[in-house]
């Protein structure tokens, strides 16, 4: 290999590799599944303790249906219902307290019996079975007891009745022996129990009593409504609860309930304008009857048998005018007191009589109708929201608008009436002149006589009204029809099971991958080539693989040399290889061994290295250059009383201190005894002296050093050095010792420094995502030829390739 020649340092490209993204993600494939595998249990736990909701629907379809007898009768009829916010306000009206407190009544809602579930103690509601037949014998519903009673038999005659007291202390329960039909007490309700023939010897029940209002939230808060189609007249009711019988029963309620109140709100108006027809045939059958006798009292007074054809003639135009007079102040009676409906904010108008003004007064019935549906709504809406919410302010606003309209347009009908009113009264003054004319006795019969007929008259117009409006309440029908009943529905639409499984899943595969990149973001290590090469433009002259076996604290016994066909032991020589090409001119190599702290590995190194140059004829020296704490010398057994700190502090001579190991072409020198200044001593002429004459004697000079991170003792000896030998390890040193040799090649002008990766192991988890691409000659590197075994371990060209696998663990038990 050949150095390129000097330009600025610049790191090499590196491209994402999507290959080693995904080897990266399944390196820790067991973590997904494991994390997986918890997802998975922790939903099907959840589903296991989860009660099951059920869901049964209703359809209901809005029309505004005419009486089949009023078409008989050739009668129009007026809604009393807009289609403003037809859907919104019926279905306010379905969820409003007063409609769900009247359908819980039309339910077996009494008393509620449940199970014990053996998980968690879960109690389960037997709706609509009844266990056991409870009997009420003192029950008083504005006082009765509302906690849950247990119940369980003793033999044929007894049982066991425990429940919490209404002061009860620390919450403990109270029990009781009672016996089958003999009433017994909780708090102020009193209780009688029949035996039952079939009930198991271990059965245990809860019951409890209920008033109507504890099943309204229930049903409300399952209770939901939505159109089947946009712009249709048809809504879909859904009603869910842990009961598939309760939501069918509890739906069906709710729909029979809204019928029987929509009913009732369309016969309402009907009933009102019946009444006004009461009062005013009541007031005119008064009148009549003293019409009547008075008539008969002045003919036979008078003795008067009968008038003239001219007064015959008068009297009927007289009584025809008068009539319709009669007719018209009732209508104007009957608009003025809608005026007074209105204005007084009566909770329900209506038109009474639809006489005169046939147009105006169909006008008015569309406000009327109008503001029957906005005062409903705003009925339902004061159930749930307050005076002062948007929603009401937004339906007062709307009343007070359509008020106002209604008010103006009755004005006007008013008017009409009126001048049709004087119109008759004008009619009315000639008749009454010829009238006068007639003679006094005369005269007098044909008054009496004009009253008579003319308050018959209206009171046969009364009664017709009458009649028919009682025919129009016959026949009133539901402004909705059913158009499907509830029915229990058995398959549970909560929770869903596929649902929770595959989000299971997905969560699993999310945390796994999670655990993953979080691992992989908070490593603040090295474990790399790729990661080096990112971090700095130093070269890495090599990678060391991590022995697969324990080794010593000392290394007592040379890898390199005992181990010499592993794959550790190819590493080295690998860098062996590597390290010739480096000061290749110089006769005698001075290699220096550093690194960032303590327990790098770079001792272990130097010795190995040392190992297997002495092997191809080269004279190598080791030097135990870190005179803090090295351990050298428990690595070859040899005493540390004499050595490099002896010899520069000028207290021996260099043979003193060179000793020989059992490798052959391999001496070393021990530290020696810890000095009190062994920075001083490193820089001293006698450490160059000590080099200069070591160069004499051997081709590999090697100097194993004080970490550079933490005492400054290297310096002299880095500056020095042919070759400086930084050491990084693997899983230990982090990305900052990655910085520090380029920092020291540029603070000291350093063109001979080179990285040598430590214990390195394939981890796929830790390592790089990107691929390094060398293009050109333009880095300021020098690259050399190295190899980290990635996947050759089962070439089997290593002896250790086929041992410690789990498949062979037979192996291991034979031994």
């Amino acid at each position: 290999m050949e150095e390129l020649n000097k330009v600025t340092p610049k790191l090499p490209n590196q491209e994402f590799d999507y290959y080693k993204i995904a080897k990266i993600l399944l390196s820790r494939w067991y973590w997904i599944a494991g994390s997986v595998l918890i997802c998975f249990l922790a939903s099907n736990v959840y589903l296991w303790y989860t009660p099951k909701v059920f869901a049964t629907s209703a359809v209901i379809k809005f029309e505004e249906k005419k009486s089949e007898i009023s078409d008989m009768v050739g009668m129009a009829t007026s809604t009393d219902r807009a289609n403003v916010s037809k859907i919104q306000s019926e279905t306010i009206i379905l969820q409003s307290t007063p409609l769900l407190l009247n359908a819980v009544k039309h339910l077996d809602y009494r008393m509620s019996f449940y199970v014990v579930g053996r998980v968690l103690n879960r109690t389960n509601e037997l709706y609509p079975a009844k266990p056991l037949d409870v009997q009420l014998i003192n029950f008083d519903t504005l006082n009765f007891f509302h906690n849950l009673i247990t119940f369980k038999p003793i033999n044929k005659t007894s049982f066991n009745i425990s429940y919490q007291g209404q002061q009860s202390i620390l919450g403990k329960d109270i029990t009781q022996v009672c016996y089958y039909n003999v009433p017994f007490t909780v708090g102020p309700t009193s209780f009688s129990i029949k035996y039952p023939a079939d009930l198991p010897k271990t059965a245990s029940f809860l019951f409890k009593l209920n008033a109507p209002e504890d099943f309204i939230g229930r049903i409300r808060g399952g209770l939901h409504t939505q159109e089947t189609a946009k712009n249709s007249n048809m809504l879909s009711l859904q009603q869910t609860d842990s009961n598939p019988r309760f939501a069918a029963d509890a739906l069906n309620a709710v729909v029979q309930e809204y019928m029987h109140y929509d009913h009732s709100q369309r016969t309402k108006s009907a009933l009102q304008m019946i009444r006004f027809i009461d009062d005013q045939l009541n007031f005119l059958a008064t009148k009549l009857n003293g019409s009547e006798s008075s008539i008969q009292e002045y003919k036979q007074n008078n003795k008067i048998i009968d008038v003239s054809s001219a007064s015959d003639r008068v009297i009927g135009r007289a009584k025809e005018l008068e009539s319709q007079i009669s007719i018209i102040k009732l209508d104007l009676l009957a608009i003025d007191q809608l005026q007074q409906d209105i204005v007084k904010g009566k909770d329900n108008v209506n038109i009474n009589l639809n006489t005169v003004g046939a147009s105006t007064n169909t006008q008015i019935g569309e406000f009327v109708a109008n503001l029957n549906s906005l005062l409903s709504l705003k009925t339902a809406l004061l159930k749930t929201y307050n005076n002062n919410s948007p929603q009401i302010q937004d339906i007062d606003r709307q009343i007070l608008q359509i008020k106002n309209t209604t008010i103006n347009s009755i004005v006007s009908s008013r008017k009409l009436i009126e001048t049709k009113l004087k119109y008759e009264q004008d009619q009315l003054v000639p008749v009454n002149q010829q009238i006068a004319q007639l003679p006094a006795a005369e005269r007098q019969m044909v008054s009496l006589k004009r009253d008579f007929e003319v308050n018959d008259k209206v009171y046969s117009f009364l009664s017709e009204k009458k009649l028919d409006q009682e025919i129009l309440t016959a026949g009133i029908l539901p402004g909705a029809t059913i158009i499907d009943l509830a029915q229990p529905n058995y398959n549970p639409v909560s929770p869903d099971d596929h649902s929770f499984h595959r989000t299971a899943i997905i969560l699993g595969i999310a945390i796994g991958l999670g655990f993953i990149i979080l691992i992989r973001v908070l490593n603040p290590y090295i474990y790399d080539k790729e990661t080096v090469e990112n971090i700095t433009t130093i070269p890495i002259i090599g990678v060391i693989r991590k022995f697969p076996e324990d080794i010593d604290e000392f290394s007592t016994q040379i890898l390199a040399i005992s181990k010499p066909k592993s794959i550790f032991a190819e590493s080295v020589r690998s860098v062996r290889t590597n390290l010739n090409f480096l000061a290749s001119e110089k006769k005698s190599k001075v290699i220096c061994v550093t690194s960032e702290v303590a327990g790098e590995g770079k001792s272990f190194v130097a010795v190995n290295l040392s190992s297997t140059l002495s092997l191809i004829d080269k004279k190598v020296i080791l030097i135990a250059a870190d005179l803090r704490r090295s351990k050298l010398h428990k690595t070859f057994h040899v005493p540390n009383d004499m050595g490099l700190s002896n010899y520069l502090a000028n207290r021996c001579s260099i043979d003193d201190i060179i000793n020989n190991s059992n490798q052959e072409g391999l001496d070393f020198i021990v530290s020696g005894p810890v000095p009190p200044n062994p920075s001083e001593l490193l820089h001293s002429a006698r450490m160059t002296e000590l080099i200069n004459n070591l160069k004499e004697r051997y081709d590999i000079i090697m100097i194993d050093t004080a970490p550079i991170g933490l005492v400054s003792d290297a310096i002299p000896l880095i500056r020095m050095s042919d070759i400086n030998l930084f050491v990084i390890r693997s899983g230990k040193s982090k990305f900052y010792a990655a910085t520090i040799p380029q920092r020291i090649a540029q603070e000291y002008h350093l063109d001979n420094t080179v990285i040598v990766l430590n214990a390195f192991a394939q981890d796929q988890l830790h390592s790089g995502y990107y691929s390094t691409k060398y293009t050109g000659n333009n880095y300021g590197a020098t690259y050399y030829y190295y190899s980290d075994y990635a996947g050759n371990e089962g070439s089997g060209y290593y002896i250790d390739d086929n041992e410690n696998k789990w498949w062979h663990i037979w192996n291991w038990f034979k031994k």
